[in-house]
C-alpha cells in the first residue's frame, strides 16, 4: 500500500475487534485471524496458562537418584477412583550412563524400570498399587526396560501401550518397539499380547529407530496411536510426532503417510476437542511452546502459544475413549519433574498440573493468565558457565582493543 493510499485509511480499531476488520492488515495482524480461533487470548479455548501442584502419596526414598517415577500415562476415572500408570525405576544407584551400566545399574532413568500404578480419590493425594507389567524374561522385548506406558479402554477390556527395550538406552540411542498388554479391569492382571504392535519404520526413513511414547485415542470409532520419533542424530533439538490407525487394540496398525504430523513436541499429549483434535507440542522443535489444532487428527496448525508447558502430560480427559459428539477438553492432570542440576542423583517425579482447556465458556482464571511474573533468580539460574563466561568476556575485550585500534588509526589517517 502507498503512503498517499494509508493516509486515507482509518487507524486500527482501539478495540480489537473478534472478527477480521475491512481493512489492509500487516501479516502479523492478519495472523490473528487466520491462524488462531480468536484474536484475543482469553477468548481462544486452546489458549490456558498452567498451574503446578506437589501431590502426596509417593515415597522416593533419600532422594539419591535410586528411585524415580516419570512418564505418567492418562489418567482414567474407574471404580470411583481416578488411575494412572508411570514408569517407576528402584534401582542400587542413580543412572551411571551407557558406558558404565549393568545388569543392576541404569543408564537413564527410564532404564531398568517396570510400570507402575496408583490410585486417588481427588488426584492430589495418591497410593501406589504395586506392578502392573513388570519386565519379562530375557530375551522378550522390554527385559531391560519396559517405560512410558498409555492406557486404551476398547470394548470393556483395558490395554497399556508401552516402550519395550532390549538393551540399555544410550548404547546406540533409545531405540526400542511398542508393546501392549491386557486386563479386564484397571487393577489386572495384565497379560502380554503383542511384542511390536507399531512396526519401526523401514531403514532411513524418520522412526526407523523407535516408535516412542504410544498416547492412544479413539477418533470415528477407530484407534489412533500418537508417539513420537527423533530426526538425525540430534534427537533434543527437533523430534515430531506420528499417528498409526486401527480397527483394533493389536493391530494392524498403519501408519499415516503424511507421518509426521506433528514438527515439535517432545512427548506426546493428544485430546479431542470440539469437532477435531489438540496436541502440544513441547520442548523440542521450532513450534515448542505452543498448542495446535486438527479438524481431521492429521492436519496440524498452531492455536495457541503459551508457556511453562507440562512435561511428560498425563491428562485426565474424561471423554477421551469417546468419539461422537464435541471433544470437551479437560482441566488437570500429572506430569513429571527432574532436578537437573542434580546429575549425580537423578531421578524424576510426579506432580499435578491444572490448566483451562475446556470447550466451554465463561474461561477461568488460569486461561486468562497470560503473564507469569518469575523473580529474578528464574532467570539468573539460566546464567553462563565459567567456561562460556570467559570466553564471551575475552571476546569482549578483543573486539574492544579492534575498535580502540581502528579508531587510532582513522585519527591518524587524517
Amino acid at each position: 500500500m502507498s503512503v498517499e493510499n494509508s493516509q486515507k485509511t482509518k487507524g486500527f480499531p482501539w478495540d480489537i475487534p473478534r472478527t477480521r476488520p475491512d481493512r489492509p492488515l500487516s501479516r502479523a495482524m492478519e495472523r490473528l485471524y487466520s491462524n488462531y480461533p480468536t484474536p484475543r487470548p482469553e477468548d481462544n479455548p486452546l489458549f490456558t496458562s498452567f498451574k503446578y501442584t506437589r501431590i502426596t502419596g509417593f515415597d522416593y526414598g533419600l532422594e539419591d537418584g535410586r528411585v524415580s517415577r516419570r512418564d505418567p500415562s492418562k489418567i482414567i476415572c474407574d471404580n470411583g477412583k481416578y488411575y494412572v500408570w508411570y514408569t517407576k525405576r528402584d534401582t542400587i544407584s542413580p543412572p551411571s550412563g551407557a558406558e558404565f551400566c549393568s545388569d543392576d545399574i541404569p543408564s537413564t532413568d527410564w532404564d531398568l524400570s517396570d510400570i507402575w500404578y496408583a490410585t486417588s480419590l481427588d488426584g492430589f493425594h495418591w497410593e501406589e498399587q504395586g506392578i502392573a507389567v513388570p519386565r519379562p524374561n530375557k530375551p522378550k522385548p522390554g527385559w531391560r526396560s519396559v517405560s512410558t506406558p498409555d492406557i486404551l479402554l476398547w470394548k470393556g477390556k483395558y490395554y497399556l501401550y508401552y516402550q519395550a527395550f532390549e538393551e540399555p538406552s544410550g548404547l546406540k540411542g533409545d531405540h526400542c518397539p511398542v508393546s501392549v498388554s491386557s486386563a479386564d479391569s484397571p487393577d489386572g492382571p495384565w497379560t502380554p499380547c503383542a511384542d511390536a504392535v507399531i512396526p519401526n519404520g523401514a531403514p532411513g526413513e524418520w522412526d526407523q529407530y523407535s516408535i516412542h511414547d504410544p498416547y492412544p485415542i479413539v477418533i470415528n470409532g477407530k484407534i489412533y496411536v500418537y508417539y513420537k520419533a527423533a530426526f538425525g542424530d540430534k534427537p533434543d533439538c527437533l523430534v515430531g510426532n506420528g499417528v498409526a490407525i486401527a480397527d483394533d487394540p493389536l493391530g494392524p496398525f498403519v501408519k499415516h503417510p503424511l507421518n509426521p504430523v506433528l514438527n515439535s513436541g517432545h512427548e506426546t499429549t493428544v485430546f479431542r476437542f470440539g469437532n477435531g483434535v489438540a496436541a502440544f507440542a513441547i520442548r523440542n522443535g521450532i513450534e515448542s511452546n505452543t498448542i495446535q489444532y486438527s479438524p481431521d487428527g492429521i492436519n496440524f496448525d498452531i492455536a495457541a502459544v503459551t508457556s511453562l508447558m507440562p512435561v511428560g502430560a498425563g491428562p485426565y480427559i474424561p471423554d477421551v475413549f469417546i468419539s461422537e459428539g464435541q471433544g470437551k477438553g479437560f482441566t488437570w492432570g500429572l506430569a513429571h519433574f527432574c532436578d537437573h542440576d542434580k546429575p549425580d542423583r537423578k531421578f524424576s517425579f510426579l506432580g499435578r498440573f491444572d490448566c483451562d482447556l475446556r470447550n466451554k465458556f465463561p474461561r477461568s482464571n488460569i486461561a486468562n493468565n497470560t503473564e507469569i511474573k518469575w523473580g529474578p533468580d528464574a532467570f539468573f539460574s539460566q546464567g553462563l558457565s565459567e567456561e562460556i563466561k570467559a570466553l564471551r568476556a575475552r571476546e569482549a575485550r578483543e573486539e574492544a582493543i579492534s575498535k580502540e585500534n581502528t579508531s587510532s588509526d582513522s585519527v591518524e589517517d587524517n
